[in-house]
């Protein structure tokens, strides 16, 4: 036996013959027997664009995190990086109860916890890869002093909870593959040990959610009260990318800051195009270079992608090479082959799903210029970010939020030289990082969800909207809720709660089984009373609308002002009507909940040529506004 779970399911994982499933599969009591799968995994001035100043306003309210315990499944930690120093950070709570696998000098009041679950490692939880290190000071590094990146994004970084204490769980090996089993010991043992937030960067395409390890070990967490915070996944743009789609989720899309390292190239006429890099040599020559592309070679289909071999046929020695982002080698690995080959210097142009989505990568060849802040088209969408629709449940808009997600500069294992004397111990990485835990512990994981889902932004620092990888307007399935926005969350006003026993018949509205739905909640359920995945108690709508109308109900719970009154506002999506009653919520104590129901139908069905449309609902108040996307799928 490898395993013996002992929260998050009744059941084991084990190694076991052909035979010995067969077995088993037929004895009374086993509900599901399955091999095991693997899994992938998936800053300087975001804080300060997403609004969190030191000694004011939502970092202050939370105390930075004081007292949170934040787990972290990934691929290990480096514990000497200055983001887990312990300066100004408590004792852990008497609640802690794990282990720190590294001798008792590394770990401190700052990384309290660091086990290694890994089947392929070597027990140790030292990350080898550097995206355990990068996601966990991300979520919760100390604040360090003078930070930057060969010379660029000078500041002081920190994490999204920079005084909170971080418990890191190995789970994957150097090349980020995570074992199902493993996943579900460590939600086993981080249930035990006491954290208030796990945060995954992992995730995988499913079918249902009973054979999601992260879906089903994350149901357990949050009928504990530990917030699940997933990454969206790495698979966007298409449609039905997201991964992690489980409403009891929190799921994160990706986005851009508005800092950029920016990198320019100078054509011979004069035209100036502007990119990233965040290796920009002073001294590199302003000669002008010539510029070569190797995709002209026809016969060499792979030669656009500036590989190591078709090089070898083209003469780039001394000259500026174009290279076409993908063709399964690195953005880094590109620049590495055209030094090799004697070029001076790199242009990569993005492949069609990128977009417009540009990745400050340290690469070993130059470009120039400086960091620029304030870039008002910020935030965009990540090419990159998984997509709605949630082809799990389509009747829950995923992913939630978006927030910052790409060239966040954190921590990493190692320094990083490309021909410079300079060993920076900190990294850009793109990726989904984002973990943000509330200032109200009393508060339940959906409530907490609901905060930061109906408070976000839906504009862009130049007061349009926000925009996807191609430079247009985002939709919902890009963007869920919005972009977070911190100060806000912090008073919501109003909040949509859901308890666990809410979620079975959801789940029971999925066309689960008794069996399957048992495996969430650990206990025999009968699917009397499903509900169309819709009514949920959810923070937004997806609906699918026919010719007949459909009515939806929700339950605010006031977390604002006792004495409040709110007027509902509605956005339609085209050709839909929607009518909400009452219009009206008049509130008159804290913690008083107020039922309204949304009934949706279609209007006029001529002019409208599309699948999906959108729009949203908001309720109003003269302190708030507590805001709902809704997307219709016109069937």
């Amino acid at each position: 036996m490898v395993y013996s779970y002992r929260n998050v399911l009744n059941g084991f994982a084990a190694m076991l013959t052909p035979e010995d499933v067969t077995s088993f599969q037929d004895k009374e009591g086993i509900i599901s027997v399955r091999p095991r799968q693997l899994l992938d995994a998936q800053t300087t001035h975001s804080t300060n664009f997403l609004g969190l100043h030191q000694n004011l306003g939502f970092w202050e309210k939370s105390n930075y995190g004081k007292g949170m315990i934040i787990g972290v499944l990934d691929s290990g930690i480096m514990p000497d990086r200055p983001s887990f120093h312990d300066e100004g950070v408590a004792p852990p709570p008497a609640r802690w109860k794990g282990k720190c696998e590294f001798n008792f000098t590394v770990c401190n009041n700052k990384l309290i916890g660091a086990r290694c679950f890994h089947e392929f490692g070597n027990g140790m939880p030292l990350d080898e890869n550097g995206h355990g290190t990068h996601t966990s000071s991300t979520a919760a590094g100390n604040f360090v002093d003078g930070v930057n990146f060969l010379g660029l994004a000078n500041g002081t970084a920190s994490g999204m909870a920079p005084l909170a204490h971080v418990a890191m769980y190995k789970v994957c090996n150097a090349s980020l593959i995570c074992s199902e089993s493993d996943i579900l010991d460590v939600i086993d043992a981080a249930i035990e040990d006491g954290v208030d937030v796990l945060s995954f960067s992992i995730g995988k395409n499913s079918t249902n959610f009973w054979s999601e390890v992260v879906a089903l070990g994350g149901f357990t967490a949050m009928q504990k009260g530990i917030l699940v915070s997933c990454s969206a996944g790495n698979a966007g743009p298409i449609p039905g990318s997201v991964f992690n789609g489980a409403p009891w989720l929190v799921t994160v899309g990706a986005s851009t800051t508005d800092r950029k390292l920016r990198a320019t190239i100078r054509l011979g006429d004069g035209k100036e195009i502007d990119g990233e890099s965040a290796y920009q040599p002073k001294d590199f020559s302003k000669t002008p270079l010539p510029l070569i592309f190797p995709g002209t070679n026809i016969s060499d289909p792979t030669a656009a992608f500036c590989n190591a071999e078709s090089l070898k046929n083209i003469d780039v020695k001394g000259k500026v090479v174009l290279c076409i982002s993908g063709g399964k080698i690195t953005r880094i690995g590109k620049g590495s082959f055209v030094k090799d080959a004697g070029g001076a210097g790199v242009i990569l142009m993005n492949s069609e799903p990128l977009g417009f989505t540009i990745l400050a990568d340290p690469h070993v060849l130059p470009a120039a210029h400086g960091t620029i802040f304030r870039d008002d088209h910020a935030p965009v969408v990540a090419g990159f970010s998984g997509r709605g629709p949630n082809l799990v449940s389509p009747g829950i808009l995923k992913p939630d939020i978006i927030g910052p997600g790409v060239n966040i500069l954190a921590a990493w294992p190692k320094s990083i030289e490309n021909n410079t004397d300079m060993k920076s111990t900190f990294n850009l990485l793109s990726g989904t990082s984002m973990s943000l835990k509330s200032a109200h512990p009393d508060w339940s994981p959906a409530a907490i969800k609901s905060a930061i889902m109906t408070t976000t932004d839906l504009v862009n620092l130049g007061g349009k909207p926000i925009e996807d990888e191609r430079g247009a307007p985002a939709d919902f399935f890009a963007t869920g809720a919005g972009h977070v926005n911190p100060l806000r969350a912090s008073d919501p006003g109003l909040i949509y709660d859901i308890q666990p026993e809410d979620y079975v018949p959801y789940l029971c509205g999925l066309n689960y089984s008794n069996r399957a739905v048992s495996m969430f909640v650990l206990r025999k359920v009968n699917c009397l009373s499903p509900i169309p995945e819709a009514e949920l108690n959810y923070p937004s709508f997806s609906v699918a609308l026919g010719l007949e109308a459909q009515t939806y109900t929700r339950t605010v719970t006031n977390v604002g002002e006792a004495v409040l009154t709110y007027v509902v506002e509605i956005v339609p999506p085209q050709g839909v009507d929607v009518r909400v009653d009452p219009p009206l919520l008049n509130l008159s104590e804290l913690n008083q909940k107020k039922i309204y129901q949304v009934t949706f139908s279609r209007s006029n069905t001529s002019t409208i040529n599309a699948t999906f449309v959108q729009g949203h609902l908001r309720w109003t108040s003269s302190k708030h506004f507590v805001r709902s996307p809704i997307v219709v799928t016109l069937e």
